[in-house]
């Protein structure tokens, strides 16, 4: 486990597994990044951060069937969870579930579901993919889903719930999701607050996503990278997001030929870590 070096300099990278880390996609992968990324977390200087819509026994699964090296935090269930992971040993914040009851209002997650009932689109996802602070649907995925959102808000609010709403597609499956949070529970918000509590500067801080329920943080100003085998829709709609804020220069979209390999999933990481701090590309080299 790497620890906070002294005067700041530990590098922070926070990453999306699904399709971001693991090859789980059509696309091919450069068989080497997974040893990379390996090599890297094994240095004293990073500390690594999986941020996910998994909850933990799926997180744990996803690092035992892929090799990937333990993280020093795992932010889970879509940022409604956060756990400091030493060894076997994972240990949830408190604090953040305090951080976050608020915007619910004292509803459970029962309340909420109970005042979307009748809304056909939506289809409760299983048990295992719903926690205390998340609701979680399935919609179809030809939908336009500005609609659906709007009337799940305004039932939301006449509630005085604040909620994020999080949509993102699950090509494979050919399904929409949609994630019902706490308003400050979304992956953004979940690495704001590692950050500040564990003092990582923001220009040693690198995300790395591929998907829909990615966006807030790619488009957030923090520097951001979006891998090679992103949706061309999403690609399109941070890139015009990050336009409009006045800071394209935070978000890196990986094109390949980093060390020959392709720039989709861990390679895209790796690649977008180099490009945000160039000192990390020896690291990699020597590793290589």
């Amino acid at each position: 486990m790497s620890l906070m070096l002294a005067g700041g300099k530990s590098v922070l990278l926070c990453s999306d597994l699904d399709r971001t880390l693991l090859p789980n996609g059509p696309q091919p992968e450069s068989l080497e990044a997974r040893k990379l990324l390996r090599a890297l977390a094994e240095r004293p200087e990073v500390t690594l951060a999986y941020v996910s819509g998994r909850h933990r026994g799926l997180l744990q699964q996803a690092i035992d069937e892929y090799e990937l090296p333990l993280p020093d935090y795992a932010i889970g269930d879509v940022g409604t969870t956060i756990y400091e992971v030493d060894g076997n040993e994972w240990r949830p914040w408190k604090e953040w579930h305090e951080e976050i009851a608020v915007d619910w209002c004292g509803k459970s997650r029962e309340d909420l579901q109970q005042s979307l009932v009748d809304i056909g689109q939506l289809r409760l996802q299983e048990d295992s993919k719903q926690n205390v602070f998340k609701l979680s649907y399935y919609a179809p995925a030809d939908i336009v889903p500005d609609e659906l959102l709007a009337q799940v808000r305004g039932r939301l609010t006449a509630e005085g719930v604040h909620a994020s709403l999080i949509w993102s597609v699950d090509e494979m499956a050919d399904v929409g999701l949609l994630d019902i949070l706490p308003e400050h529970a979304t992956k953004l918000h979940a690495i704001e607050f590692l950050m500040q509590r564990k003092h990582f500067a923001p220009e040693r801080t690198v995300f790395a996503g591929d998907s829909g329920n990615d966006l807030p943080v790619l488009t957030s100003g923090l520097q951001a990278v979006l891998v090679g085998n992103a949706r061309d829709d999403v690609r399109e709609e941070a890139m015009q997001s990050v336009q409009q804020a006045g800071h394209p220069a935070s978000l890196y979209l990986a094109q390949g030929g980093l060390l020959g390999m392709n720039g989709n999933y861990s390679a895209g990481v790796l690649e977008g870590l180099v490009h945000f701090l160039p000192h990390t590309l020896k690291w990699l080299q020597e590793a290589s």
